[in-house]
Parts: C-alpha cells; structure tokens; sequence
C-alpha cells in the first residue's frame, strides 16, 4: 500500500501550481440519476507528488466525487495537494499518520497517528476529518475507542478494488460494478491502472443509477453528499428506512451488536459479515441467511424496531455493513 518516498518541497510547489487547473466548484449530482442511491469511492494513501493532480483532474472530468482516506505523513508533505482536493470537491478523511499495522501499537501510539494526522489535514486545509480507515482495514475495540476519542467514525470497505495487489484495470472497473446502495469501494492514490479506470466506473454507475456520494461519520455507510447521517437512499417506489449499528459487549471470541432501524415498521436490513465472521445469535426479529452464511437478511418479527446479534469475530473485527429497504 503505502510505499516510502522522498518529498521535495519544490517539487510540492511546482505541483501545486499545476493543482490549479483543477475546477474549483464541486460537481453537480443529479438526482433523477440517483435512484437507486450512493456508492463511496475512496482513494487511500495520499496525497502523492506523482499522481494526485492526475487522479483529481480525472475525478472531475467524470464528474464523480470521493473521500480520500490521507496519510499525516503526506499531508504534512504536500498541503497544497491536500488543498487541491478540497478545491476539487473531495472528502478528506484519515488514514493514519505512518500507516503502520495499528494494533501492534500501544492506546497512545494509536492516539497519537490519529490525533497527528487531523492536525496535518486541518493545517493543509483540508478541514477536521470525522471518518478514520485503519491501515490494512485491521482494527479492534481499542483502537475503535482511541477514534471516537477524536471524533472518528471507524470505517473500512465492503469491495476490495485489488489495486494494490496488480489488479488490471479491467479488474478494477469489474469490482466497482459489484457496489451496491451505502457500500464503498477500497481504491489507492497511487496506480495509473486506477486512475484509468475511472471513466468505465463512472458509465459503470450512471448505467445502475447510482451516484458517487460521501460516506456518513453517522452510520460509515455511502450517502447523498448533501444527505447529513442519513444511510439509505429512499427506492424509486417510495419510502425510505435508515439503519444505526452501535457496538456492544465484547469477549476474546465474539462481540455483540445492536441495530436500530427508523422510517417505517415495514423493514428489511440485509446484514453483511466479514469472513471468517459467522452470527451465532439473534434477537427481535426474524432471520435467514445467504448459502455463504455472511449475508443475513432480518425483518421484524413484532419485537419493536431495534434487533440485535452475537458475532463470532474468527480474528475479524470489523462491524458488518448494512443496508435497509422497506418491505
């Protein structure tokens, strides 16, 4: 993912001039283009001198929006770049100071990537981040707690794009066509293969009608860009149901979480886990599951609109993702 590189500050300059050919204005979402709602691209382990001004120029040209997920380390670097992606009507969020493996460090080894990488986005102008993707996706409760200590919402992915691993282009545009309503997809800042794929996944999502949207520090889910906390987008027949996951007890094998659901009584929530996770209970309401086991459907069984489950984590601890659709 992340690779060590020498930053010269000229360097950063003379990029920061070019940076200003980039549009200054957000683009437009239409919404008649949005019916069945919002999908988050998201760009790890920016900026870079090479390749961010390139990735933000083709962004626009497509008119999609992202949330990039920067390292403090290149933040601090290259705070124009930073600013360019404000200018471009990107989201910035964090992604750790050195994008070390997070949980071989100590509460205030983790506080301090944290709290060290909002203070270099916040001075590049890049605004207070309120949504943190731990490295590697690798994360647990302290870590979760040393984020919400910041005001971070922890989030991770729902499609990996493989760009790291030398996924062709073709492969990538392959992945984002797997998004679906409130997912997000994991892509990188720094591979040309990436940045050509952007128009296929634009044409990709206009053809679905989905749009590019900006993810919720509420809920960590795909939102409209001007949709506050709100986690699902209403169907084209009418009606709309939002989901709030909050974390409960627990124990060296399993965690608990509840799951409350507003909108209408008439609810839905499919239920994503994360391999090896399997649910090993449920509660208020009535479930079944996918062949694989990590896709749980619920609906209320008369219990009231809150339901809750015990997962085993198998070394996994990250919250499954939701998304909710009236019945």
């Amino acid at each position: 993912m992340i690779r060590p590189r020498s930053l010269i500050l000229t360097v950063a300059a003379a990029l920061l001039a070019g940076a200003g050919a980039v549009a200054l204005t957000p683009p437009a979402q239409a919404a008649a283009g949005c019916a069945n709602g919002y999908v988050g691209l998201t760009y790890d382990d920016g900026p870079n001198p090479g390749t961010t001004t390139t990735l933000l120029n083709t962004l626009r040209s497509n008119g999609l929006r992202a949330t990039m997920f920067n390292t403090g380390q290149n933040a601090a670097a290259n705070p124009g770049l930073v600013a360019a992606q404000v200018s471009a009507g990107m989201w910035v969020a964090n992604h750790s100071y050195t994008h070390p493996h997070m949980l071989t460090l100590s509460q205030a080894q983790m506080s301090s990537e944290l709290s060290r990488t909002q203070t270099a986005i916040r001075n590049a102008g890049g605004g207070t981040p309120t949504i943190f993707r731990p490295p590697y996706g690798e994360t647990n409760g302290t870590l979760q707690s040393a984020a919400s200590a910041l005001g971070l919402r922890t989030v991770t992915w729902d499609v990996d794009s493989q760009d790291w691993n030398g996924a062709s282009t073709a492969a990538i545009v392959q992945a984002a066509a797997r998004l679906t309503n409130g997912q997000l997809i994991l892509m990188h800042d720094n591979y040309q293969t990436t940045i050509n794929a952007i128009p296929q996944i634009a044409a990709g999502l206009a053809q679905r009608g989905l749009c590019a949207g900006t993810i919720s520090s509420a809920t960590g889910r795909a939102v409209a860009p001007d949709g506050g906390g709100n986690p699902t987008t209403p169907p084209p027949t009418g009606g709309a149901c939002t989901t709030t996951y909050t974390a409960g007890q627990q124990w060296s094998d399993r965690f608990n979480g509840s799951i409350a659901v507003s909108g209408t009584n008439n609810w839905v929530v499919t239920v994503t886990l994360r391999s090896p996770q399997r649910v090993i209970a449920t509660w208020n309401a009535s479930v079944s599951y996918d062949s694989t086991g990590l896709v749980m459907t619920a609906r209320p069984n008369g219990n009231g609109n809150t339901f809750g489950l015990t997962i085993q984590h198998g070394g996994n601890w990250n919250w499954p993702s939701l998304s909710c659709r009236v019945g």
